[in-house]
């Protein structure tokens, strides 16, 4: 995957990735529609970083759920 193009499938690769690894519980919170390519590389840099990391602390996952929110359609 060429994440180097704004494209709105790359958005949602990078969404459902970052799903994954944090393993979201409740699914419907987090939609690649809620996401638009003004915020891509904002996006690409919390994808780049949770994939870098194994595990993360409660006051973590809290910070990078309130970015998430902050970069959502508004």
């Amino acid at each position: 995957m060429d994440l180097s193009q704004k494209t709105v499938e790359n958005v949602e690769f990078m969404i459902e990735k970052i799903k994954e690894k944090l393993r979201v519980l409740n699914l419907g919170a987090i939609k690649p529609s809620h996401f638009d390519e003004e915020m891509y590389e904002e996006l690409k840099e919390i994808y780049e970083m949770v994939l870098r990391k194994n595990s993360f602390s409660p006051n973590e996952m809290q910070a990078l759920a309130e970015e998430l929110g902050n970069l959502r359609k508004k």
